[in-house]
């Protein structure tokens, strides 16, 4: 072979690694750039400055694909057991999050108590207005039902202050009835605080006072509460 000849073909083979060379080290950097961008990262970037509404949806449905395909293996990788219970604790705690997000026993600024909600107002009005009030509001000023409801309602009144309820003995002195007619139980007097009810001044409503019940002028004015059931099914919670 001439000089001349071996000479182009080491030109040739030089230059044939020399792109190899070129080509791997282009292939190098291209791969590190995909790996490095590839990513949540990146996926959040795109889906930003995409304006291609078809395409990031299929960008994030690929994506969420292979990120539920990585948890299956990795699941399917660990004990029997483990896995149940694993799978357990986490669908319960879905479940809790989901209820308490979705599922409201009472409409906003009600506190739900025992399958009722309660209004506690922020505001003053008569014992009179505060029955109109609770009406308003489709509920009634309210009715106690058990020594429960009682302790729960006697507390949250003792922390505002002097709180009307629908008792009174309007129409026939020291003969309490509530507001929907139905008399007081005898079981109940027993939260009538020392000395009360007294009538001082013609008394003829009462209200949450401290740690018991009072008998007040029906004209004062004082907090109150209102009270309608719970319809929702969150109230079995």
């Amino acid at each position: 072979m001439s000089e001349s000849m071996e000479s182009k073909t080491q030109q040739l083979g030089s230059l044939e690694d020399e792109e190899c060379l070129v080509s791997d080290t282009r292939y190098s950097v291209i791969s590190s750039q995909l790996r490095r961008k590839f990513g949540i990262k990146w996926l959040a970037e795109y889906t930003r400055q995409s304006h291609n509404p078809l395409v990031v949806q299929l960008l994030s449905f690929l994506f969420l694909a292979v990120l539920l395909l990585i948890i299956l293996v990795l699941v399917s990788k660990a004990p029997s057991s483990d896995v149940q219970d694993k799978i357990y604790q986490e669908l319960m705690q879905l479940k809790t999050e989901v209820h308490d997000g979705l599922c409201q026993p009472c409409p906003r600024d009600w506190t739900f108590f025992n399958r009722s909600c309660y209004f506690f107002s922020k505001s003053k009005r008569n014992w009179h207005n505060s029955i109109i009030a609770c009406q308003e509001l489709g509920a009634q000023l309210v009715i106690i039902e058990t020594d429960e409801e009682q302790t729960f309602l006697q507390q949250t009144s003792k922390a505002r202050g002097p709180t009307w309820m629908g008792l009174s003995d309007l129409h026939n002195e020291a003969t309490w009835h509530w507001v929907d007619g139905s008399p007081l139980s005898p079981s109940f007097t027993q939260y009538w605080n020392k000395g009360e009810p007294n009538n001082v001044g013609d008394e003829d409503c009462a209200e949450f006072s401290g740690d018991g019940w009072n008998d007040l002028r029906c004209d004062i004015l004082s907090f109150w509460i209102c009270k309608k059931v719970s319809t929702s099914s969150c109230s079995t919670k």
